[in-house]
């Protein structure tokens, strides 16, 4: 289709992983795995947390919500990336990969609004305790959770827009294993530097500025730490926000990274290998380190087992063989 002698782009192809066939097996078998525990892991979060009374707390809706988004989050990318590993050369539509774009960014911008509203829960758990139940019922985290999703999805849809506009007529082979913002931008024969300026911009607000309240909350909490007397007493404070302090660097620590740098300095084949961590192993790691570190959930988790046990048990015995 011609417009304005600019051939428009159909079709994209994804380069994905590249090597031989042998490589490409090893890596679809690789990530296959990775992304069933993840699938499987966020489930299990999700299904504790709903069927266990005792964890029916603010911090736990955050935590099941988080869940909730990382399946989405790992299934936006994942899936294509393995049948392009197994074809050796994926093909998405232009649509499909504006599609992709949006929901991958609307869901990690979410994770970003989120684990914010995760820090403002833990401060007000440790520094305000005898307020909490008043500034973070079941009303207020309610909102913010709603407030999180609406937030990521809207702040997304004018890059997404822009990028949609852009003209592709040099080339529709994509530099990476999905249809992300720098790969889309450099393969667009206009001139883009205007655009590369809004969508730096919009990352330092939204993952710098999370970041920040996020810092500024953990600094509180830590002064307010620091003065408990008891030492069991410090160490339970800390035990309540360390799962979600680990979560915060290992995502933002790859996110920054890869969005808040000149893009002079970016290199696609770098962005690739840094987009596996935050695209998949962060999202296969967050059950890992909740129900590791966290003793209601190996509680409620072992509740769980001893209960599906118990049932099988008792289903054999109805119906013999």
């Amino acid at each position: 289709m011609e417009r304005d002698n600019i051939t428009t782009v159909r079709e994209f192809i994804i380069m994905g992983f590249t090597g031989s066939l042998k490589l490409r097996i090893i890596l679809f078998l690789t990530f296959l795995l990775v992304y069933i525990i993840t699938c499987m892991g966020n489930v299990v979060i999700i299904v504790i947390i709903r069927s266990d009374c005792h964890l029916h707390t603010p911090m736990y809706f955050f935590i099941s919500n988080l869940s909730f988004i990382d399946l989405w989050y790992t299934s936006s990318t994942i899936p294509k990336m393995l049948a392009s590993l197994l074809s050796g050369r994926g093909t998405i539509s232009f649509s499909g990969c504006i599609f992709q774009l949006y929901f991958f960014l609307s869901l990690g911008v979410t994770e970003n609004f989120l684990l914010t509203a995760m820090s403002y829960d833990r401060y007000v758990a440790i520094c305000n305790p005898l307020r909490y139940v008043v500034l973070m019922n079941k009303r207020v985290s309610m909102k913010l959770v709603i407030g999180c999703w609406f937030s990521g999805f809207m702040s997304i849809v004018m890059p997404t827009v822009l990028i949609s506009r852009l003209p592709y007529c040099a080339s529709n082979v994509i530099n990476h294993f999905f249809c992300d913002l720098s790969p889309l931008i450099q393969l667009s024969c206009s001139d883009t530097h205007m655009l590369q300026k809004f969508n730096f911009i919009t990352a330092i607000i939204v993952i710098l500025g999370t970041f920040f309240i996020i810092a500024v909350s953990y600094i509180y909490i830590v002064s307010t730490i620091l003065r408990i007397r008891s030492s069991v007493g410090r160490k339970k404070a800390f035990s309540t926000c360390a799962s979600h302090l680990v979560v915060v660097l290992l995502y933002y620590g790859t996110i920054i990274f890869m969005y808040v740098r000149p893009k002079a300095d970016s290199s696609l084949d770098v962005d690739k290998v840094t987009a596996v961590f935050y695209c998949i192993v962060t999202p296969l790691l967050n059950p890992i380190i909740y129900s590791l570190r966290n003793k209601e959930v190996k509680n409620a988790l072992k509740k769980m087992t001893t209960r599906m046990i118990m049932f099988s048990q008792t289903v054999v015995v109805k119906h013999p063989s």
